[in-house]
């Protein structure tokens, strides 16, 4: 008994070191990244990126609070995107998920191959740009954010279908039935309250693709008000590229100060992901919960 205690512990430590190991080779990308955002540009470009750089220098940052206004509207349509399609896809998802779940579902089946299908093939780029362009209407609008892509995802259906599946007792489900429980009362009062790990998981994969989201900017936004912060960033970047381009600088009488923007470009990053960072601690849980419970096929 001893022995086998003192091996499970030998066990532990070593899977504890493995997997500190893991965790430092994951968190080393992110922290250069930071000291590059806060490095010189002329020591970037000279000596490379490093972890103790020779010269620490805020230009990028300064650069990005010049442009603090735009930012700061930026970061409130990337949130309001985030929030409203969040919230809108869990609920599509869920509604969907959930009679595909029941075995009693007479299209079952149907509905089951029409979604996967879907995880197959697709329409394409120019035949989705057209649809929402010209049959919907919704290019210049904050739909054009929500709505494409991203809005119902038939992995996360199948995700939450299987949780549905393996999780709830169809005990339950008739129990509820008996007591004279309608089918939305059923899924509001008995699904959802059991369902929310793989809600939380669903929830965080779908606010990431849309806080990281810049394609759908890029096709149906041209009105800068709408921009989302991916978008705004990458055209400040681009500016920036433009004005440290010779021909800018050669058609400027006087020239130009060159701008940071290798330090600018590692500064986009960082400020792309705080809100990411700050969002999973609190969600880690459910994530690993729910990934692990519902990707299991019932």
């Amino acid at each position: 008994m001893e022995r086998k205690i003192n091996s499970e512990k030998a066990f532990h430590s070593f899977a504890f070191v493995i997997l500190l190991i893991l965790a430092v080779i994951c968190i080393m990308p992110i922290l250069l990244i930071v000291i590059a955002s806060f490095t010189d540009e002329h020591t970037l470009l000279g000596d490379g990126y490093r972890f103790f750089p020779a010269q620490l220098s805020t230009m990028a940052y300064d650069y990005l609070w010049k442009q603090s206004s735009m930012m700061i509207r930026a970061y409130g349509i990337s949130i309001l995107v985030t929030v409203l399609g969040t919230v809108l896809s869990i609920i599509l998802s869920t509604l969907f998920a959930y009679p595909l779940s029941r075995k009693d579902f007479k299209y079952r089946n149907f509905f089951s191959f029409f979604i996967f299908f879907t995880m197959l093939f697709s329409g394409g780029i120019v035949p989705s740009y057209m649809m929402w362009s010209r049959v919907f209407h919704i290019k210049d609008t904050i739909w054009a954010l929500v709505i494409p892509t991203y809005l119902m995802s038939a992995f996360n259906v199948l995700l939450i279908r299987n949780f549905y599946s393996n999780n709830v007792p169809d005990a339950l489900v008739e129990a509820a039935r008996i007591d004279g429980a309608s089918e939305f009362r059923i899924f509001g009062r008995v699904m959802l309250p059991l369902s929310v790990p793989v809600i939380a998981t669903v929830g965080l994969f779908t606010g990431l693709s849309y806080w990281n989201d810049w394609i759908n900017g890029l096709y149906y936004i041209n009105d800068p008000e709408l921009y989302s912060i991916q978008n705004l960033l990458i055209r400040l970047m681009n500016n920036i590229q433009y004005l440290n381009s010779g021909a800018a600088a050669g058609a400027l009488s006087g020239g130009v100060t060159a701008l940071p923007s290798a330090s600018v470009r590692m500064a986009i990053a960082v400020v792309g992901v705080i809100p990411v960072v700050l969002a999973y601690p609190f969600l880690q849980k459910y994530l690993i919960r729910g990934t692990v419970i519902g990707a299991v096929k019932g």
